[in-house]
């Protein structure tokens, strides 16, 4: 697989409190790719310095062969429309309804201004996502899985090359946190988009992911293949995995 999205020590400060100290990341076009880590490590951070929504101190970010941090800003807006981000709490307008939150991104950032073409792609995307019919709900009338599944359309219907989720199963029961999951893997594997995920459900990960990267003080210290990363010598990585895994044995 070629590398789609690479940083090349990548620094990131909010005053005087380092978050990135030097990250070196590769992503692989087309594959599911999982950042783990500690709570308060910068993953977030990172996923957002990466699309230009934070602009770092220090290091560079290419997207293919283009360096997105050597870009002016109207050059980088527009380089973002290839990518999409799914937030942690699906970040929906509460006064809009499913469709008008799904329509805006279609009017406002793509510019589309043909009405049976919005509509058109709003519900093919909900059906795709299994969700058909909630066009009219708001935001409050979902469940959390609907809601979650909602801002997964949202990222999709812009039609991304790469789709960041930022933890896609935070909150939701083992069932749902389950469904999620397998809708990521539809993403990556039906659509062909390639997948990077920020997740605290380890074992999920380590299911799913082509490659999984271990974020630790500011450095990315662990990078690979699931039984790449398994077998690192870092001990944060060994404790981090062991404490996840023996979780599941309770």
């Amino acid at each position: 697989m070629s590398v789609i999205i690479r940083t090349e020590n990548l620094c990131k400060a909010f005053g005087e409190s380092p978050v990135l100290r030097g990250v070196n990341l590769e992503v692989r076009e087309k594959a599911l790719s999982a950042v783990i880590g500690q709570s308060g490590t910068g993953k977030s951070v990172l996923f957002k310095t990466i699309m230009g929504m934070l602009k770092p101190d220090k290091g560079k970010v290419w997207y293919k062969d283009i360096e997105l941090t050597a870009l002016k800003n109207d050059a980088l807006i527009a380089m973002r429309k290839n990518f999409g981000y799914s937030f942690q709490n699906a970040a929906l307008f509460d006064s809009m309804t499913v469709a008008e939150n799904l329509a805006f991104p279609l009017r406002e950032v793509l510019r589309i201004k043909s009405r049976s073409e919005i509509r058109r792609r709003v519900t093919e995307i909900l059906d795709w996502i299994e969700l058909p019919g909630v066009e009219g709900k708001r935001p409050d009338e979902l469940s959390g899985g609907m809601r979650k599944r909602v801002g997964v359309a949202r990222a999709l219907v812009m039609r991304p090359e790469v789709l960041f989720f930022d933890e896609p199963t935070t909150g939701l029961d083992p069932v749902l946190s389950e469904t999620i999951n397998n809708l990521v893997v539809r993403v990556n594997k039906e659509l062909n988009i390639t997948c990077v995920m920020i997740t605290h459900d380890i074992p999920a990960a380590f299911r799913i992911a082509d490659r999984i990267a271990f974020l630790d003080q500011g450095y990315i210290v662990a990078e690979g293949t699931p039984a790449e990363v398994v077998k690192s010598e870092y001990q944060m990585v060994r404790d981090f995995l062991r404490i996840s895994f023996s979780e599941l044995n309770v």
